[in-house]
């Protein structure tokens, strides 16, 4: 009887322990919902924990089916809106993958090609893709993204689109489509296989059809940036595992030849800005002597929800603080997507835009292997308006929605009326409420566990 009771309130002590474990603040509740304020390194930056490790080049998304590219259409594998694969791409060559598209809707598929972190690459190669139709007629502008100035391996994102309507009449009626992708003018990388991560989207139509022209005028004013010196978080290895942010400042710490990735809720009729701030090489641990030069020593861009490249800008590096700032854009909007311009062209629709940043592994050879300070100031203008109105269901589901952490009173889309610096909070109510409504729900379990304890005890002791 002594073991059972002893056995029990072990198990009681278990409950209790894995209620507090799943209450906000712990290593169980919500993980991924947050950005942690602790500046430990998450799993996927754990190459960051020391300084002689490589950085991770790219964190795949967890589960992610593997496809093989085929050589010709007649192979080639399916691929299935709202599902992310992993792939391999060839040092030369096309490789295919096969879509099955109904005659209504837009289906975009980004390809994020990763090289290996100690291949030497040029500044001019790169991937290109392209949605084709069964004729091999693209159906879309082909998009080509460089390694760059930095001469750095990076993971190199690009994405293509059969777009409804569309001008192009082989491209309109439902059936077998191709995602092709390949290697740009390869010349100092080694033979052999990058890694590849392809993630198709379906965007319904509308119920009711708008405007095919996009906005003539916006507000292109650049408002202050966010000022303080911002809450303490770590980024993501990969857009699957990108870590979630609002507006405020955040401070974060890079090493050469690392990718961090962050995702951030933007709403229809908001704008976005942001900017980066590299420490000098002084403040980084094991920092060179310095005196060196790194043109595009740092890349910060901006992703939309289907991981297309709305904006991007090189921040050269000679040892001192710098700082590169993404150009204004527009505020989202549907209609966007028939301006000429691609970076009025990516702000179609809402959902989580990501910031990528990217510090060139030369930054290591000319001023030590760091980390480096990394600042991020977001700053979203506007309040939210109502979106499209769509006639059926995305996939993957709600990717063109906003979820909790730009609902909330005082997080994103509260901030245009205010010009002062933020904060630095980086957090809203509606983070503080789900914390609050997590903390109740926890500390009702634990109430309620101790209680029943407490009325068993007393039984057993009466004899009951």
């Amino acid at each position: 009887m002594g073991r059972r009771r002893a056995w029990w309130r072990v198990a009681v002590v278990g409950v209790v322990l894995g209620a507090v474990a799943g209450a906000p603040g712990s290593p169980g509740f919500a993980a991924s919902a947050f950005p942690s304020t602790s500046p430990s390194p998450s799993p996927s930056s754990s190459a960051t924990a020391s300084s002689s490790a490589p950085p991770s080049s790219y964190t795949f998304a967890e589960g992610a089916p593997t496809v093989t590219g085929a050589t010709d259409t007649a192979d080639a594998e399916r691929l299935e809106p709202g599902t992310t694969y992993r792939s391999s791409l060839p040092s030369d060559g096309k490789v295919y993958y096969r879509l099955v598209l109904d005659g209504t809707s837009t289906v975009y598929v980004a390809a994020t090609a990763v090289p290996p972190t100690d291949t030497a690459v040029t500044p001019t190669e790169g991937v290109r893709v392209s949605v084709q139709d069964a004729a091999g007629r693209p159906c879309s502008a082909t998009d080509t993204a460089s390694i760059g100035a930095g001469r750095s391996p990076r993971p190199l994102t690009v994405w293509a689109a059969r777009q409804l309507p569309s001008s192009r009449s082989l491209c309109r009626a439902a059936g077998t489509y191709y995602v092709v992708v390949e290697r740009v003018l390869r010349t100092e990388s080694r033979p052999g296989d990058w890694d590849l991560e392809l993630a198709p989207v379906l965007e319904p139509r509308l119920r009711k059809a708008g405007s095919t022209s996009a906005p003539e005028a916006w507000d292109s004013a650049t408002p202050s940036p966010p000022g303080g010196g911002g809450v303490r978080l770590r980024g993501g290895g990969g857009f699957g595992s990108a870590t979630a942010l609002e507006q405020g400042a955040w401070r974060d710490d890079i090493r050469p030849g690392q990718t961090l990735f962050y995702e951030m809720p933007v709403d229809w009729g908001q704008q976005v800005y942001a900017t980066a701030d590299l420490s000098g090489a002084n403040s980084a641990s094991g920092g060179g002597a310095g005196g060196g030069f790194v043109p595009g020593g740092a890349n910060l861009a901006l992703y939309n929800p289907v991981r297309g490249l709305v904006d991007d800008t090189s921040i050269s590096y000679n040892g001192s603080q710098k700082s590169g700032a993404l150009a204004a854009l527009p505020p989202v909007g549907y209609d966007n997507r028939y301006a000429v311009s691609d970076r009025v062209g990516g702000m179609r629709f809402a959902g989580s835009y990501y910031l990528v940043v990217h510090l060139a592994a030369r930054v290591g050879e000319e001023f030590g292997d760091g980390p480096f300070g990394l600042t991020l100031r977001v700053r979203v203008k506007g309040a939210a308006t109502a979106g499209p109105g769509y006639a059926g269901q995305s996939a993957p589901s709600g990717i063109f929605q906003v979820g909790l952490l730009g609902r909330g009173s005082g997080a994103v889309g509260d901030a245009d009326s205010s010009d002062g610096d933020g904060g630095g909070t980086g957090g809203g109510d509606a983070g503080m409420k789900l914390v609050a409504v997590g903390g109740i729900g926890a500390g009702t379990v634990v109430l309620v566990v101790l209680g029943v304890w407490v009325v068993v005890g007393r039984r057993r002791a009466a004899g009951v």
